[in-house]
């Protein structure tokens, strides 16, 4: 873009949404153009904060008049780069879509702004005796149209399914500046394709979601919280599968090691929760009668050698161990460390985490390998610390080569962004990717909408093209 468009570009989108609202200062972008995990580092022609719909539509028809690229933006929370501008693209973010809109407690339903975040979603639905499904570490700075563009799960997947399970409805501005509003607080809709599952999951590639409507849930009135050291993967998942026979819901299963523990201990300053360490430690949080804990504690006494050693409690104290993994890990690798979020068949999950760790001991021995994950969707979060960075890609092909091997998923809940890009074609048939092309240049035939994710037919120069002049 030349000097000159870039100032007439910049002063439309300031009379659209206001000059307040318009960032083009290195230090006012800074925090828009590095991703959470470190590792993206990116450059942007301006963020632009619009305060609703209708501004919006004016800003994609600008965009698409100056042919300048769009990513849009909400958190700013995801790990695989997928909001990050690498090629001067603007930012749009959601910031000021926030407001939660309505809360129907008989329809169970929730409408609210792309901007609005999942803690503000838990919150508004506790006022009204229901609760929100999602729920994920990053809740504080999450936000709803950020977890339907990447169909995000977290730790409650197990009960309420992840994010497009809970989608209702959406409204999203088109790359044309057309509004698409798909807004039914019903389950059964029926006519033709369910675009707002379409949506869920593409990464900002085929429009920009400014609301969005979600189910509710009554939420569980009794429930325990127990964390048991186990010495295997299997121990664990029979030990979930006995809470589940002896008649609890189980609301979260989560998987944690000894490494991972030490860890979280050590940056924390926490107190071990149990007498005995174990190799794993499995978090569940039960529900059912008001005799819950009595339940779990039976069922622990009967499991016999399953369990190393266990403790109940409620809230936030045996979680606090399981939610600072991440934090943890962060703070003590050398460099950014590499995220792989991968899933499997659950049956395949000792055998892949053996192998990745025997296997990464050997190719790669000054990295260090933390796993953790929702042990029953077979969810693992593989991070490797102390990553030579110009070793990140070879690396991530080799736990990606594994994760294959053992029949999973390159991806399970962040979406593949630009960290994942190259491995695609582990998850996706050649059919698959033609279908995900032709979609996206149906609805986006400029690729305007961040254009460097997913698959599309473009040219490998950025496709942030020169304006007019």
């Amino acid at each position: 873009m030349s000097p000159g468009a870039r100032v007439r570009f910049v002063l439309e989108l300031s009379a659209i949404v206001g000059k307040a609202h318009v960032f083009t200062h290195p230090d006012m972008t800074a925090r828009y153009v590095i991703d959470w995990t470190g590792r993206w580092h990116g450059g942007t022609t301006a963020v632009v904060r619009p305060g609703s719909t209708e501004e919006v539509v004016r800003i994609m028809r600008l965009c698409r008049e100056f042919e300048i690229g769009v990513v849009a933006q909400g958190g700013n929370t995801g790990l695989v780069g997928g909001s990050i501008p690498m090629h001067g693209e603007i930012v749009l973010s959601s910031e000021r879509l926030d407001s939660i809109e309505a809360v129907d407690p008989i329809a169970r339903t929730l409408a609210a702004g792309a901007g609005a975040t999942v803690a503000e979603a838990h919150t508004a639905a506790q006022r009204v005796g229901l609760t929100f499904g999602v729920d994920l570490a990053s809740r504080d700075s999450a936000t709803l149209g950020g977890i339907v563009a990447t169909n995000a799960g977290g730790v409650r997947v197990i009960k309420y399914g992840d994010t497009r399970a809970q989608l209702l409805g959406i409204e999203a501005v088109m790359s044309d500046g057309s509004v698409l509003t798909r807004w039914k607080n019903f389950t059964k809709d029926n006519v033709g394709y369910h675009l707002p599952g379409l949506l869920a999951g593409s990464e900002g590639t085929l429009a920009i979601i400014t609301k969005v409507l979600m189910k509710l849930h009554v939420p569980p009135t009794h429930t325990e919280v127990v964390l048991a050291g186990v010495e295997t993967v299997e121990s664990a998942l029979a030990l979930t599968d006995a809470f589940r026979r002896a008649g609890l819901t189980i609301e979260a299963a989560e998987l944690m090691t000894d490494d991972g523990m030490t860890l979280v201990l050590q940056h924390r300053k926490l107190r071990h929760p149990l007498g005995d360490s174990a190799p794993y430690y499995l978090l569940v949080e039960a529900s059912g009668s008001p005799d819950v804990a009595t339940v779990l504690l039976e069922t622990l006494e009967q499991a016999g050698d399953l369990v190393v050693d266990a403790t109940l409690g409620r809230g936030q104290r045996l979680w606090e161990f399981r939610e600072s993994h991440t934090e943890s890990v962060n703070a003590a690798s050398a460099t950014p460390p590499v995220k792989l979020d991968v899933a499997m068949p659950v049956a395949e999950l000792e055998s892949f985490i053996d192998v990745l760790r025997r296997e990464i001991g050997s190719v790669f021995p000054s990295v260090r390998l933390i796993v953790f994950g929702h042990l029953a969707d077979g969810n693992v979060h593989v991070n490797l610390l102390d990553v030579d960075p110009a070793a990140a890609q070879r690396i991530t092909e080799f736990v990606f080569e594994l994760v294959v091997a053992h029949n999973g998923s390159i991806s399970a809940e962040h979406g593949v962004g630009r960290s994942k890009a190259a491995w695609i074609h582990l998850g996706r048939s050649a059919v698959d990717i033609d279908l995900m092309k032709a979609i996206r240049h149906g609805v986006d035939p400029a690729l305007i909408l961040n254009p460097h994710i997913l698959p599309a037919n473009r040219p490998d120069a950025p496709s942030s093209a020169a304006a007019r002049s």
